[in-house]
């Protein structure tokens, strides 16, 4: 056989493909279900957003891409939700929340941490409304308020943060971040900008959380004006100590620009920096984010907590045991009984024939991060998707992702998978330790 010839490669390019499926196999977590697709079977389902509760109940908010058959003037795309009574073992059939002639988009999904049984959600309504609904009966009726409204700004990217009668929503408003506040269980809001004299640049929350305390945070990001494959992104933490009004801001680091990524796979700082926040119920708080050193560079996967209130922060840690040089993103963050943290993330460190493949990874924590059990893969084979390979999917569908803690202990998770960034693609459930 000579070397470099073309059965050569083609056993290369075998062995390397059974190599990835077996390594994909061996970090599988026996305690973790096998994925398997949840929400409509028709059309696209994109970044998921999911919740669990104290009463074993499990909710994924979800925006659907494609045709709803009880609901034909339904937008594109609709808001819909999926519930499951038994902790994720069976679920109900996806419905609509509310439906509406304009499309509906940014899911948030967060139960009440005090009497872990009121449900709250929110969406981008259009261009113009940020959309806050309220549930008591574990999803079967709603109560919904408008949060904002701009009648002339475009408003993107809203973000949810519960704790009692407080509820928190963040979103862009032309380049500033601003911060919704309810105090009396989302039926009145009322503004502020979280950045009043920013630097130009698009600021996008992803993190969000209430402490013990009271204290309300948010993550979030800052993005040049223009030339943004080639700029600096910067990523901060912000706190507010009372309901909102006001806030100090702690920069956590400076990443480079996004990793390049072909027009017909993704838009522009779609792999670039984002950061995910949760709190214990000791009131630490921790984040989780992906950042890199060098524009254009593969990004890794960082994690940092503070025990006093975001005054201070520990040093940033690599969490990811993926060779140097794997392209990380997609932070997903949860937190229940003290020292109880849980990660996920997205990479790319199996490689086939066409290029790199993504995966879903997760860890856990029983002592705030000081140490992390071995990594688990929860993403994994599935027929009849061409974009979902032995070794893992083409693209992440979304920039988002959820896991939660349910009243068991275990931990439950959605996520996206899909060919490019445009379409198509669907999302996907485990549930495990």
């Amino acid at each position: 056989m000579v070397p470099g010839s073309s059965r050569t490669r083609g056993v290369n390019i075998t062995l390397c493909l059974l190599v990835a499926l077996v390594s994909a196999q061996a970090l599988a977590a026996a305690g973790f279900t096998p994925p398997r697709r949840v929400g409509y079977m028709i059309g696209d389902q994109w970044e998921p957003a999911l919740s669990a509760d104290g009463r074993g109940h499990v909710y994924i908010l979800f925006p659907q891409y494609g045709p709803i058959r009880d609901c034909p003037a339904c937008s594109v795309p609709t808001m819909a939700l999926m519930v499951s009574n038994d902790n994720g073992i069976t679920w109900q059939a996806p419905r609509t929340l509310a439906p509406s002639p304009t499309g509906q988009y940014d899911a948030q999904i967060k139960v009440d941490p005090i009497d872990r049984q009121t449900l709250y959600a929110s969406w981008l309504q259009g261009e113009h409304d940020v959309m806050v609904a309220r549930s008591q009966d574990f999803g079967g009726t709603w109560y919904f308020a408008v949060a904002e409204h701009s009648a002339q700004a475009i408003i993107d990217k809203p973000v949810l943060a519960v704790r009692g009668p407080n509820i928190y929503v963040s979103f862009n408003h032309e380049q500033t971040l601003a911060v919704a506040a309810s105090h009396d269980y989302a039926q009145n809001f009322s503004s502020t900008v979280l950045n009043p004299g920013a630097a130009p640049g698009w600021s996008l929350a992803a993190g969000a959380t209430v402490d013990i305390a009271g204290n309300v945070y948010f993550s979030w990001t800052v993005y040049p004006p223009a030339h943004i494959l080639k700029q600096s992104v910067q990523v901060f933490i912000s706190r507010s100590a009372d309901g909102g009004r006001n806030w100090r801001t702690t920069p956590m680091d400076v990443s480079g620009a996004a990793p390049g990524c072909p027009v017909q796979y993704c838009s522009d700082g779609f792999l670039a920096s984002q950061v995910a926040l949760a709190s214990d119920d000791a009131g630490v708080i921790y984040a989780l984010w992906n950042s890199g050193a060098a524009a254009g560079q593969p990004q890794r996967i960082y994690f940092s907590s503070s025990t006093n209130e975001g005054e201070n922060w520990s040093a940033k840690v690599d969490v990811s045991e993926a060779p140097v040089g794997v392209e990380h993103c997609f932070p997903a963050l949860a937190a229940g009984a003290a020292g109880d943290v849980r990660i996920a993330w997205m990479d790319t460190r199996v490689v086939a024939e066409n290029g790199p493949l993504w995966n879903t990874f997760y860890r856990a924590s029983t002592n705030g991060g000081a140490t992390w059990s071995a990594e688990s893969q929860l993403s994994g084979p599935a027929r009849g998707y061409d974009y979902i390979l032995p070794g893992g999917f083409l693209f992440p569908f979304g920039n988002l992702f959820s896991i939660a803690i349910d009243n068991l202990g275990n931990t439950q998770a959605v996520w996206g998978q899909g060919r490019n960034y445009k379409s198509p693609g669907s999302i996907w459930y485990s549930r495990g330790r």
